[in-house]
């Protein structure tokens, strides 16, 4: 659109009055339904009013607005309010005031949405503890027969509603997450949807490791994931994160039950030892993924299992006391890993790299994520990606106050396809950081990366008046970049600027709002996503 255009609808929104939004979402459309907007918009100007644009065209710039956005736009006109209610922009909806800002005032209010704005169109939604009641369950189960994605919210629940006469709940799930409460016993609920919930195949039961505990406080076990896992025989994805009471038996019986379970992901579950790995890779044959980051691996069990025998290609041990022994024993065994994660393990040292580089298994290797593994040297390090970084995709060499740009100016022309890259510490380096080859650098040698972190102290950045050619650079060549994420501070400022002179006004942010993470590239990266 042209600065002419926008400036005539930035104008005729203020003379038209109420428009002001839906011009901003115009301006989000695709560049060619932009167009063919835009001049069905010029024209309707000159006929004097908005309302000469179609149903359709509203409808489908109101695509773009939140639905915090499309319930302030339904108070312009009765025409209006007929186009926002259209079940077609309700199909994905978050009723958790935290998440999407909007607050359902009473359960009749919330009835009435389901039958006459959700319908049959309803394909996900999210529920907070108020609104989780055996009537509002009913009237999902019969209004919304599409509904295949779920999220409960009991995380702040002190008490839950009677469920006693409840004897309906979406069948067709195919998606439910469970966001747990410390406190409240779930089997009152739990046991009057097992028989609705055998066609499951992704779930999600998340804790409260989050919220962090000053105090160890008594653990209860608030959901019988034995009972859970009897009537759920379809699971392919499992993911129990940050779980307070999960252990190895409960590993156990998901992996006797779930014949077709390809990715289990148990991070943060900190009583989980591994003493069931053994027959979990022996029953599960289909198992590709296994996440265990920040878990209480032993050596002894992790060097039981029959790692040479199984199908796993993606390995997360971020953050367990393995020691390197059972690190050498481990990555040399597994024939076809392509995704591992080991930061934050003393036992990971230039032993276990060349080990493992020597023994050929990184032959498949697409992401390598090693973050604050200090007990590795920039030689071996630089020694290994020479050999293996033109097949990786994500690479992430952050928290470690000895990688500094020489290494990155040296190993960034080796990588051609990477999509990921994470770099940098936090703590104060003694030396700087010439951040400006490194942007030069990266926009000449990684043309498809997407996603690009520099976690260094803006202190430490050292940057010339002719900085913006080497951003330019950057932006220019990496046009598939979508996230760049650096610490607040002048560096960030101009940057951001760059960008935004540019209209990619979403593309860089701050450390403190956002992260980058090598689990972009896991096979099962959108079914893993919780909110």
């Amino acid at each position: 659109m042209s600065d002419y255009e926008q400036t005539f609808f930035e104008r005729a929104a203020d003379r038209k009055g109420g428009n002001l939004i839906l011009m901003d979402a115009l301006l989000k459309t695709p560049i060619k339904m932009r167009k063919r907007s835009s001049q069905i918009f010029l024209n309707s100007y000159f006929d004097t009013s908005i309302e000469k644009l179609p149903d359709k065209v509203i409808l489908h710039i109101f695509s773009y607005l939140s639905h915090l956005e499309i319930c302030r736009m339904a108070m312009v006109c009765r025409r209006w309010r007929t186009i926002a209610y259209d079940t077609k922009l309700w199909k994905n909806v978050s009723l958790r005031p935290e998440v999407s800002g909007l607050h359902v005032g009473s359960l009749e209010q919330l009835l009435q949405m389901i039958s006459v704005r959700f319908s049959a169109s309803l394909r996900y939604i999210e529920l907070p503890i108020e609104l989780i009641t055996h009537t509002v369950l009913h009237e999902l189960a019969s209004k919304c027969p599409n509904l295949t994605h779920m999220l409960l919210d009991f995380s702040t629940a002190m008490q839950l509603h009677d469920f006693s006469e409840m004897q309906a709940f979406p069948a067709k799930l195919r998606y439910m997450c469970i966001c747990l409460s410390e406190v409240i016993f779930m089997e009152g609920f739990m046991r009057k949807i097992y028989n609705f919930i055998n066609g499951l195949e992704v779930l999600h039961l998340i804790g409260t490791y989050e919220k962090g505990e000053e105090e160890e406080e008594e653990i209860y076990e608030v959901i019988n994931v034995h009972k859970l896992k009897s009537a759920t025989p379809n699971l392919r994805v499992i993911n129990l994160y940050g779980i307070n009471f999960i252990d190895d038996s409960h590993i156990d019986a998901f992996s006797s039950n779930c014949i077709q379970l390809e990715c289990l992901a148990v991070n943060y579950c900190s009583k989980v030892t591994g003493s069931t790995l053994k027959p979990l890779l022996a029953r599960s044959k289909q198992l590709k993924c296994l996440l265990m980051n920040g878990t209480d691996l032993k050596s002894e069990y992790v060097m039981q299992a029959e790692w040479d025998k199984c199908s796993v290609q993606e390995l997360d041990i971020s953050g367990t006391d393995l020691s390197t022994e059972c690190l050498v024993d481990l990555l040399t065994r597994i024939p076809t890993l392509r995704f591992l994660s080991a930061g934050q393990i003393n036992g990971f040292n230039d032993s276990v790299l060349k080990a493992w580089a020597e023994s050929g298994s990184p032959k498949s290797l697409v992401a390598l994520d090693i973050d604050s593994s200090d007990n590795i040297s920039d030689e071996a390090l630089g020694r290994f990606i020479t050999r293996y970084g033109a097949q990786l995709q994500a690479c992430v060499l952050s928290g470690m106050t000895h990688i500094t740009d020489q290494l990155w100016m040296t190993i960034l022309p080796i990588l051609v396809n990477v999509k990921i890259i994470v770099m940098g510490t936090t703590e104060r380096l003694i030396g700087n950081i010439h951040v400006d080859q490194l942007m030069d650098t990266i926009g000449s040698s990684c043309p498809a990366l997407e996603r690009l972190e520099l976690r260094w102290d803006p202190e430490n950045l050292r940057f010339s008046d002719k900085s913006q050619k080497a951003i330019d650079m950057l932006r220019v060549k990496c046009l598939k970049l979508r996230c760049l994420v650096l610490s607040d501070g002048r560096y960030y400022e101009t940057v951001k600027a760059n960008f935004e002179r540019a209209d990619r006004t979403t593309v860089v942010r701050t450390t403190t709002s956002c992260r980058v993470s090598a689990y972009h590239v896991l096979s099962n990266y959108n079914d893993l996503i919780f909110n």
